[in-house]
Formats: C-alpha cells, structure tokens, sequence
C-alpha cells in the first residue's frame, strides 16, 4: 500500500526587525511606553545623584522609598537616556529596546535579589529595588510586546502580514473584490445602459389610424 507524506507548510520564525510603519498606531504606544518608564528611570537617577551618595556603598541612600548609591543612579540616567532614544525614534527600535532592557530589568531583580545582605551588593538593593526592578521590567516587556508577539494577532497587523505574506496577499485580492462587487451593486444594474437609451433618435409619432388618400 502506498504511504502518503503529509506536507506541512514551514513555520516562519519570528523576527525583531520586521518593518512597522512609523505612522501606526502601535508605533505610537511603544513611543509612549518608552517615554513614560525612561522618565521615571531619569528622574530616580537624578535625585541619587544629587544626594552625592559613594558610587558602589552597599548602605544606599533612600530616594522616593527606594535605596540608590552613585552607580545604581548612572544606570538608571543611562538606561532612561536609552528609552528616550527609543522614543525619539519610535517603530521597531522602540519596540525592540523596551522589550530588552524588561528582560535586563528581570534579570537584575533576580542576581540582585541572590545578592542582598552581601558584600558583593554593590548596587545598595533592598527588597522595595528588587521589586520595582520587577515591576519596571514587566512593563517594559509589555510595552514592547504588544501586538507584535502572540498567536492571536489580527490580519490587519503589520506583524503578520509580514508573517504571513501569502495569506495577505490572498486577503487582499478577496477584499479588492468584494469591494468592486459592493459598488456595482450600488449603481443599479441599468446605470451602465440608461445613457445609451436617451442618446438614440426620437421615436416617429405614431398617426391617428387614417392613412393619407
């Protein structure tokens, strides 16, 4: 009996670069993601540094409830500085920045969080640092993360279409048609022919039934 091979399409593997107009909409929100969490990381690193704090003393001082020294601050002022950049330019690039520097942010509230209580704590983190880092980092990588990662997105998503170029492609045309279906529909079916009726000669008139003797 003959075996048969079952063919399945290969899967595209998701790509950080893919274009995004810099006009949509989602470009826009990961403009403003980026915005909203660099100037909050700029603002803490200023008061930090204002406060003249030793660049790596583990004891810290308290700024808006959270413990900083001079090089938790320079990180800060650096890794806000980046979002702003990110904003300024705003598509992919600000995507891709929020979504890494959420990943670093996580990462940090984990090492620093084996790190408390040691001399090897050089960013002065206290449990309050290691849960804003948390929180910082997730916001960040939902920032960058929507409607760009996911099984879910709809057809209209730049993303997907670059996905899926075929599917698209193929939406489109059955879109193109429908739509010149729908507006011929709207014209009437007699909206072609009803000039042609009205341009010809008049009819001869028609006589009263008595012919001419």
């Amino acid at each position: 009996m003959a075996s048969h091979v079952l063919r399945t399409a290969p899967r595209r593997r998701i790509r950080l670069d893919e274009h995004l107009p810099v006009d949509h909409r989602l470009s826009t929100f990961y403009r403003i993601g980026a915005g909203l969490m660099g100037l909050v990381l700029l603002v803490f690193g200023i008061l930090g540094l204002i406060d003249r704090v030793g660049f790596f003393d583990t004891q810290g001082d308290k700024v808006s409830g959270l413990s900083t020294n001079g090089a938790l601050s320079v990180i800060s002022i650096c890794a806000g500085l980046l979002l702003f950049v990110g904003m300024v330019i705003g598509g992919n690039v600000a995507s891709t920045i929020n979504m890494v520097l959420g990943i670093l942010f996580i990462l940090s509230g984990f090492l620093n969080l084996a790190l408390l209580d040691t001399q090897y704590n050089f960013l002065a983190f206290r449990i309050p640092n290691v849960l804003f880092s948390f929180v910082v980092g997730v916001m960040l990588m939902f920032f960058g993360m929507y409607g760009r990662v996911g099984s879910a997105l709809p057809h209209d998503n730049p993303y997907w279409r670059s996905r899926h170029p075929e599917q698209a492609e193929h939406e489109q045309r059955v879109k193109a048609g429908a739509e010149l279906r729908a507006k011929a529909l709207a014209q009437g079916p007699g909206s072609t022919g009803a000039g042609s009726v009205g341009s010809g000669p008049a009819p001869a008139p028609l006589g009263d039934g008595r012919s001419d003797r």
